[in-house]
């Protein structure tokens, strides 16, 4: 038999009464006198617990000084002995110190479980949110413009079907619309000439100080992505338009989601609202790529992949006409109004921008000279200044000579151009691409300053479009995830501002 401290065979062996563990009786005394506890069990242990075993009688030498071998021999032993207790205490200590690194482990295994079932329920429950909001009656600010769905010049039945019978005549645009359109060509012509900037606009400083100030996840997990963006100025609505087929209408000021709008079954390409009413038009890739409203608020332009624009009378939802373009082979990615509407442009896969006559339903310009096609097309408030943005970068075009004048390439050849838009005093135009910069507005010959750089705070590398509020006192931002993004001075800043 061993000692359970030592391992060896002892030379006065005892045994715990309680355990029946065998010790050497010298090791267990001296364990006894410092711990009070058995050194395998932990249990509570004193002297009266152990019982000598009786042995045969081992002789032993008589004790020599220290000088002599067999002292020596004594004083090896009792080092020997303090070892062994040394080294019992310290794989104990190991042994403890593995199980509370075990138990440890347990607990954030645990702990990341807990988290992941949480996430996941928080996401479930957004999930019927948005469900149930989408179910329930929408506000006044959510009134669409048609009550059936539109396919660039066709209406569809409400199941979507659309019968060899559904074509239709246009009745084009009569006298009295084109007298229309001219009366506000005519009236926006004449306030143009007395425009002044006004005084709330941000100034340039303050612009150089925005960053991002709140991040609102608006759009599903499983179909992340922010493709079109408008701002209702007069409210600080925004509308966002998603890759999950939805809109959705959010107030910038308070930074509540009023209402998300469903029906699209294709992601939402264009969303316009129409001023001064509560109506807001949206397009998709299943019926239009584009739209734009004119001036009026009376009419409004779709343009689709299948080569054709259409112009809509926006009360009835009538096709008034349907302009087909036979060298336009792919179709239409974008449009807008001049702002004083007798001229549209439409941007073509093909890398072309075309010029039209609202009242002819002429081309009567085309601007080439981008690569790839075109993803955005923005007109400024003073009626000179076209920019077009494609996978090359942006360009900017004079309407009064019919030139490119400036080009922004700014991002690498794997990286598009997404968004371009122009302020609505006509200072400041801001480009998204794998960031957002802003520049202020020079002339032909006068350079362009970027005055302002906001990185892609989404991680996806792409900001796909950018829309100013009033005043420039912010920009939305839209990304590849699904959140939108506003940026503007911090409210410590906007105070000193104002």
């Amino acid at each position: 038999m061993n000692c359970s401290i030592s391992g060896e065979v002892p030379e006065e062996p005892v045994v715990n009464k309680k355990s029946g563990l065998l010790y050497e009786k010298r090791l267990i005394e001296r364990h006894i006198a410092d711990y009070g506890k058995c050194p395998v069990t932990g249990d509570p242990l004193t002297m009266d617990d152990i019982v000598p075993v009786k042995t045969g009688k081992i002789v032993k030498p008589k004790s020599l000084t220290a000088a002599s071998i067999p002292g020596m021999l004594g004083m090896f032993q009792n080092e020997w002995d303090a070892l062994m207790l040394s080294n019992f205490a310290l794989e104990q200590q190991l042994h403890t110190a593995r199980q509370e690194l075990s138990h440890a482990l347990y607990q954030h295994d645990a702990a990341c479980r807990v988290i992941a079932r949480l996430k996941k329920e928080r996401d479930e429950a957004r999930s019927l949110l948005a469900q149930a909001e989408r179910q329930a009656p929408l506000p006044a600010s959510a009134a669409t413009a048609n009550v059936s769905a539109l396919s660039n010049g066709k209406r569809v039945s409400e199941d979507g079907d659309m019968g060899p019978g559904s074509k239709q005549m246009r009745p084009g645009v009569s006298e009295s619309i084109i007298a229309e359109l001219t009366e506000c060509n005519a009236a926006l012509s004449q306030q143009r000439k007395k425009h002044q900037i006004p005084p709330t606009l941000a100034p340039v400083d303050a612009l150089e100080r925005y960053t991002q100030l709140s991040s609102h996840p608006l759009h599903k997990t499983n179909k992340p992505g922010i493709s079109s963006i408008d701002i209702k100025l007069s409210k600080d609505i925004v509308a966002t338009g998603g890759i999950d087929s939805s809109a959705v209408l959010f107030d910038q000021t308070s930074g509540v989601m009023l209402s998300t709008l469903s029906g699209h079954s294709k992601k939402v390409t264009s969303g316009k609202f129409v001023a001064p009413s509560n109506v807001i038009l949206s397009g998709s890739a299943d019926k239009v790529q584009a739209i734009t409203v004119h001036a009026t608020n009376n009419y409004f332009v779709t343009g689709s992949l299948d080569s054709t624009w259409c112009f809509y009378d926006l009360s009835s939802g009538l096709c008034l006409t349907q302009v087909e373009d036979p060298s336009n082979l792919m179709g239409y990615t974008s449009a807008a109004f001049h702002p004083d509407g007798l001229i549209l442009g439409t941007g073509t896969t093909e890398a072309t921008v075309r010029i039209w006559d609202v009242k002819s339903q002429g081309n009567v310009a085309n601007f080439d000279g981008h690569i790839g096609s075109i993803t955005a097309i923005s007109f400024s408030e003073n009626g000179y200044f076209l920019a077009t943005a494609a996978h090359d970068g942006v360009k900017l075009w004079d309407l009064r000579k019919l030139k490119n004048f400036r080009s922004f390439e700014l991002y690498d050849q794997d990286t598009p151009t997404n968004s371009v838009d122009f302020d609505h005093s006509g200072s400041y135009l801001a480009i998204a691409g794998s960031d957002v910069r802003v520049y202020q507005l020079g002339s032909v010959k006068a350079e362009w300053n970027c005055i302002k750089t906001l990185p892609d705070l989404s991680g996806t590398g792409r900001a796909t479009c950018v829309k100013f509020g009033s005043d420039a006192k912010y920009l939305a931002v839209g990304s590849m995830d699904r959140n939108l993004r506003i940026f503007g001075l911090p409210e410590g800043d906007a105070s000193m501002e104002s």
